[in-house]
């Protein structure tokens, strides 16, 4: 079973990312998938988490993550913030949103580090509520792409079952040059 936690705020979209990394998923062929958020009564900009659980098998346990095989990381601004490192396994893998490449990161547990601009090709794709930059599916591609866990193709037919056509290809376009364009640093 793989075990992701999905860290950002709220109105960045993390509930919806994880969802749609869970559909993905079962397209792939998975037989144990779940999405499930973790907050409380935080309101938009304040940190929040979901998960998603992966498995080739049924799921039987439905308990909440304490410690991911994989992080994602929508907003770098969270290290400060959020115990992110902490919540990571031994050997695990961390995708961070930010300018800044893999190598100039290090966070503890982590084995494979890898950073993508989601920002930058969020604002190039035109992918924005009221002006701010929205990263959850951009990321999508950059999971796809640095795990192989799930295909880019089931990520493009999860994004179409939740969006309307146009929106989909948008934000298919720019997990796409997301997936391009993400720097990985392995320690």
């Amino acid at each position: 079973m793989y075990e992701i936690l999905w860290f950002g705020r709220g109105g960045q979209g993390v509930v919806l990312a994880s969802e749609i990394l869970a559909d993905a998923a079962f397209r792939d062929g998975y037989r144990g998938v779940t999405a499930a958020p973790t907050f409380g009564p935080e309101r938009r900009g304040a940190p929040l988490t979901a998960s998603t659980k992966i498995a080739e098998e049924a799921l039987r346990s439905f308990a909440q993550i304490t410690e991911a095989d994989i992080a994602v990381v929508l907003d770098e601004s969270l290290f400060h913030v959020t115990d992110i490192s902490g919540r990571i396994k031994d050997g695990g893998t961390i995708i961070i949103n930010t300018a800044k490449p893999a190598k100039e990161w290090s966070v503890n547990g982590a084995t494979v580090i890898a950073t993508v601009d989601a920002t930058g090709i969020a604002a190039e794709h035109r992918l924005s509520i009221r002006g701010t930059p929205i990263v959850n599916t951009t990321l999508l591609g950059t999971f796809a792409g640095v795990t192989n866990l799930v295909s880019f193709s089931s990520i493009v037919t999860a994004l179409q079952g939740k969006m309307k056509s146009n929106a989909a290809r948008d934000n298919a376009a720019a997990a796409e040059a997301a997936r391009n364009r993400v720097t990985v640093t392995r320690r």
